[in-house]
């Protein structure tokens, strides 16, 4: 008899091993992946002309959003994607730097749980691979905030090369799984960053378990360098100058879809200089610039079909969502088309170059929106945004969207069918605000529903989009300005003093939004010495 009931327990063990087996099999493997400083019409499927064939592929088999929104600024941004909170909730409502305050502090805090706690909580392997940029204490790093392996960096910002022809450039320090590294001479980090997530593939593949895979890419933020043979594709491309080429992404952006019939089209920035004014020499500083920038972009998407070639290896492929987005909208910060970055000792692109690519081709990235990177109008806060999960998301689709952030936790939750924790070591995490895409993007609705509004801060700038209003206000003016975007996605009309009732509900509504998350007033927080973007007076990273 003890024999016997011996017996039974192991079959019972086993059948429930075998059972907790075949559901981790079912649950979806999942790969979010992030550019950084990359404008809304930057790849193939969004109207350039940069040549982005595995994204493109990823949106013809998949689904593509009109309206994505992020955070308009690197930290603020990775912390929402991290954790599904607002940035000021999760501790970094102005940037990895302590201003004194729990929603100021500069790192996430405990309450708010990282995708990688909550998916390793529910049986996933937790990858990453790439710029981290939540925190510069140790106990913020992603191997401590659940991701199982790591490669990258810490801080904002990397060189992508060691060292090279021209020039020499300072040593590119990383972190593998809490152990510093070097880049090696003629490594190139966007390589690098995935060579690691692919080795990472093929031990996780060993576990038996489902993946969860962040591949946060430094390209194509500053500084402009780039692999040779990439920038040679784009030699000649851009001497049309940023006027034409703008105009060329228009004329796609209808042909796909991108822009909808009637759409409005942000008004021409009167700061950037009109190409055909710009002297020879003029003209080819600045094409060097976009043949470059065009290049790091180039080089992300052929990395990402390496992605998808391991994927087809480990016949994964077709059980694995990704989504695709970029953490802001591109670079603004104008300071004169004779600007000499004085910290160049090589080319553009070269090693030795620290230049970027700058308000007179942002303002073509953005296409067709306003404003730039850490601005609250459309082109700060918009992202392209890529779905693909063969057999679950429908291909070709292109939907309204209007999605944010703090949409894609709930979203990976859902999917992989985790259960958000009432306790984490002890702490009781904070609450969801985001709502699930699934219904988005297995087709079963347009756009997201919900029951309030999307709300932006951070160094003072301001919006709130509920339905199809915003209003948005710069630093340090105070003044709403509110905006139709089913019809003026460009906003080019400020409509406020027609609808003031509008304008009180949503100021009202920003303000108990601000209450709730500590949001407080800029000035009592604002730092001594803001960051710069280089060349611009804008306060930012």
């Amino acid at each position: 008899m003890q024999k016997l009931c011996t017996l039974i327990l192991l079959l019972s063990a086993f059948t429930a091993i075998n059972a907790q087996k075949k559901q981790d099999e079912k649950k979806p493997n999942i790969i979010l992946m992030m550019v950084d400083d990359m404008g809304f019409s930057d790849i193939g499927s969004y109207g350039s002309e940069i040549r982005t064939p595995n994204l493109d592929r990823l949106a013809a088999e998949g689904i593509r959003f009109r309206e994505f929104y992020n955070n308009s600024i690197c930290a603020p941004t990775r912390a929402s994607l991290l954790t599904g909170q607002y940035p000021h909730r999760a501790g970094i409502g102005y940037f990895d730097v302590n201003l004194g305050l729990p929603a100021y502090q500069g790192y996430l805090n405990k309450e708010s749980l990282t995708l990688a706690e909550v998916l390793k909580q529910n049986g996933y392997s937790t990858l990453m691979s790439g710029k981290s940029h939540v925190g510069k204490d140790s106990l913020s790093w992603p191997n401590q905030r659940g991701f199982e392996q790591f490669y990258g960096f810490i801080p904002g910002a990397s060189n992508y090369f060691d060292i090279g022809k021209y020039g020499q450039a300072p040593p590119v320090e990383l972190i593998k799984n809490n152990r510093k590294e070097k880049l090696k001479p003629g490594e190139y980090l966007t390589d690098k960053i995935v060579d690691n997530a692919l080795g990472f593939l093929d031990e996780q593949n060993k576990t038996g378990k489902p993946f969860f895979l962040y591949v946060a890419f430094n390209a194509p933020h500053w500084p402009l360098q780039a692999v040779q043979e990439d920038i040679d594709k784009y030699k000649g491309k851009y001497d049309i100058g940023w006027d034409s080429v703008r105009q060329q992404r228009l004329i796609r952006q209808r042909d796909l879809g991108i822009l909808s019939p009637g759409q409005s089209v942000a008004a021409r920035d009167p700061e950037v200089p009109r190409w055909e004014n710009l002297t020879y020499d003029q003209k080819q500083l600045w094409k060097a610039k976009m043949e470059v920038y065009a290049a790091m972009v180039d080089r992300v998407d052929q990395n990402i079909g390496r992605i998808l070639g391991k994927l087809k290896e480990l016949k994964k492929d077709d059980n694995t969502l990704i989504i695709f987005i970029s953490d802001n909208g591109a670079q603004g910060g104008f300071a004169g088309y004779n600007r000499k970055p004085p910290r160049n000792t090589g080319p553009i692109g070269s090693p030795g170059s620290y230049d970027y690519q700058e308000q007179n081709w942002a303002y073509v990235s953005n296409t067709p929106l306003r404003q730039y990177k850490n601005n609250m109008h459309e082109g700060g806060i918009s992202s392209p945004f890529i779905a693909w999960f063969p057999n679950r998301i429908k291909g070709g689709d292109l939907v309204k969207g209007t999605a944010h952030l703090v949409d894609i936790a709930p979203t990976f939750y859902e999917f992989a069918g985790a259960k958000y924790p009432e306790k984490y070591n002890g702490v009781t995490p904070n609450s969801l605000p985001g709502k699930s895409l699934v219904p988005v993007l297995t087709g079963k609705l347009n756009s997201v529903e919900r029951n309030g509004a999307i709300f932006w801060e951070r160094a003072g700038n301001r919006a709130v989009r509920k339905g199809k209003w915003k209003i948005v206000s710069t630093y340090p003016a105070y003044q709403w300005e509110l905006y139709d975007l089913e019809a003026d996605r460009g906003e080019t009309k400020d409509v406020a003093s027609q609808y003031p009732a509008v304008v009180n509900e949503l100021s009202s509504d920003f303000f108990k939004w601000a209450e709730e998350n500590g949001v407080v007033n800029y000035d009592k927080i604002k730092p001594a010495q803001p960051m710069q973007i280089p060349g611009s007076a804008v306060a930012a990273q």
